[in-house]
């Protein structure tokens, strides 16, 4: 399936959920968007397609967007027993981030690592429950504008095949051993995200675009994933997590980006990226460090300029 008809599915399978008829004035004066999470927004890939988009419906101009996502963090400050170190918290970084960064708008996506692909429990999802409040209550009074988005779904399809999923009544759960119904932990997650509409600028389902494009692909592929792991969603799954971001931002469905630009764009977020989680700094062990911020800034004017050369053309 080609990108053009994959973006049109995406949307027809989003038609139900509201979304705005344009984007809001705060997005479209914004001049820094930050986007935090876990490892499924340190990928990058949605982030990059957004932006892409953007600068396609605006002859190539866009607001900074920043990625921080940073791999294993948590909202809830919660790790699971066979963690190897202590996941990061992202209250660890967030004062130190939004002082830097100085963004307009915070997108947030959290809620995979913080169920500790577990069974449901009250203390875990009031922990969550706390992250999500306390991100609120830090974004807000910084006088940014704050999006949150859902976790995207857990697929169990791939550990299933490879036999590494555990029963509810395992002893011990972790990264690489989930609880089987993780997904419905996820799932109740995302619905308690949805319920704080009025606290925010804008809730983001992305749990229920994705689970609906896999179970319409498996009734004639039953093999069809997006993921080898259950958990982190390859490039055509980011376009269905960008394609979602993109309608509730009412800008419409996205078209195939020119492979030139995409190419730039994507070149320049990887290392906004890096220079950016290393300028706030953070206590994740094993990521590598990025270019000082100033070394990066001046490489990403030079790739601006590439950009603005592509849309003279």
């Amino acid at each position: 399936m080609n990108a053009r008809m994959l973006f049109a599915l995406v949307i027809t399978l989003v038609a139900e959920i509201p979304t705005l008829a344009e984007p809001p004035a705060y997005l479209s004066s914004a001049n820094q968007v930050l986007f935090l999470g876990d490892s499924i927004t340190y990928a990058g890939h949605f982030v990059s397609d957004v932006e892409i988009e953007w600068r396609l419906q605006h002859d190539g101009a866009a607001p900074e967007m920043i990625n921080l996502g940073l791999p294993s963090e948590t909202c809830s400050g919660l790790s699971e027993p066979d963690h190897p170190y202590p996941r990061p918290d992202v209250y660890e970084r967030l004062q130190r981030a939004l002082d830097k960064a100085r963004p307009d708008v915070v997108v947030a996506c959290y809620g995979m690592n913080d169920g500790i692909y577990y069974p449901f429990d009250e203390q875990r999802f009031a922990a969550y429950q706390d992250g999500i409040n306390r991100l609120i209550e830090k974004v807000q009074a910084s006088g940014a504008r704050l999006i949150l988005m859902t976790p995207p779904p857990f697929d169990p399809l791939p550990l299933r095949k490879q036999g590494k999923l555990r029963s509810v009544d395992a002893e011990k759960f972790a990264w690489f051993a989930i609880y089987a119904g993780y997904d419905d932990v996820l799932a109740r997650y995302a619905a308690w995200l949805m319920e704080q509409a009025d606290r925010v600028d804008l809730v983001i389902d992305l749990h229920t675009p994705v689970n609906e494009y896999v179970s319409r692909r498996r009734k004639t592929d039953p093999d069809f994933t997006f993921s080898s792991d259950g958990v982190h969603l390859d490039a055509a799954g980011h376009r269905v997590l960008s394609a979602t971001i993109l309608d509730a931002w009412g800008m419409g469905v996205p078209r195939a980006a020119p492979a030139r630009l995409a190419e730039l764009v994507r070149r320049r977020e990887r290392m906004l990226h890096a220079a950016w989680v290393s300028h706030v700094g953070h206590l994740r062990p094993d990521v590598a460090a990025g270019l000082p911020l100033d070394e990066a800034e001046a490489q990403a004017a030079e790739i601006d300029q590439q950009i603005s050369a592509f849309f003279a053309e």
